[in-house]
C-alpha cells in the first residue's frame, strides 16, 4: 500500500473529528467513563483490528485510549489507516 501525502492526509482528516497527524501516524483520543468502559471498547477494537488485519499502537490508563495509526510496511500513513480510523469512529458512536 502506497503512503500517502501530508496533504491529502491533512484532507482526509478533515472528516474525521477529534484525529490529528503527529510524527508520521494519525492519531486520536477518547475518554471513557471507567476503566471497564474503556476495557469494553478496547476488546472491541481489537477484533476490528484482526479484521483489518491493520493493529494501532495504542495505550490506555483507566478511562482513557490513545490510539496511533500508521502503516509500517509503507513508512508513514495509507489508506488502511483511514479504513480502520473510520471503522474505529463507527464502533466508539455505538
Amino acid at each position: 500500500m502506497e503512503k500517502l501525502t501530508e496533504r491529502t492526509i491533512e484532507e482526509r482528516l478533515e472528516k474525521l473529528e477529534g484525529w490529528e497527524y503527529v510524527d508520521g501516524a494519525i492519531e486520536t483520543s477518547f475518554e471513557f467513563k471507567n476503566f471497564k468502559e474503556a476495557f469494553s471498547v478496547m476488546t472491541r477494537l481489537a477484533f476490528e483490528f484482526e479484521k483489518h488485519n491493520h493493529h494501532a499502537d495504542w495505550s490506555n490508563v483507566y478511562n482513557s485510549l490513545n490510539i496511533r495509526l500508521n502503516t509500517h510496511d509503507a513508512g508513514g500513513v495509507t489508506e488502511k489507516d483511514f479504513e480502520l480510523a473510520h471503522a474505529i469512529e463507527k464502533i466508539i458512536e455505538t
